[in-house]
């Protein structure tokens, strides 16, 4: 892990009490960090993602979670190492959020076949 990806990790995520995991296999790629239960990535961001090629390379990789209905977030390593309690406050409000829409979302009592299916 970077130094960032350590910062992050140890001083939030690790106790965080919905589970993250590190280093987590998506797919084809590994996410610097994934909430199952939020369906939550949150990537970190060196220098080098400010090259263009790995501008899109980013934006391409942010595509194909969110086809997996993901959602993504992005820092920078700077704002994890100058601003952690910003992130944390951010990763933490979209957590909630994403929490409570799955709590939110209307399930059918039927489970996925209507119940007029078959007359």
């Amino acid at each position: 892990m970077t130094l960032s990806e350590r910062e992050l990790w140890y001083h939030f995520l690790k106790d965080y009490p919905i589970r993250f995991r590190k280093q987590a296999p998506l797919g084809n790629y590994i996410a610097d960090f994934y909430c199952a239960n939020a369906r939550l990535v949150i990537e970190l961001d060196g220098d080098y993602h400010g090259i263009e090629q790995q501008m899109a390379d980013d934006e391409q990789r942010t595509k194909d979670l969110e086809k997996m209905g993901l959602k993504v977030l992005r820092f920078q390593n700077k704002d994890v190492v100058n601003n952690l309690y910003g992130v944390t406050q951010e990763i933490d409000r979209v957590v909630k959020d994403r929490m409570k829409e799955k709590t939110t979302t209307p399930q059918s009592p039927f489970g996925a076949s209507s119940p007029d299916k078959g007359r």
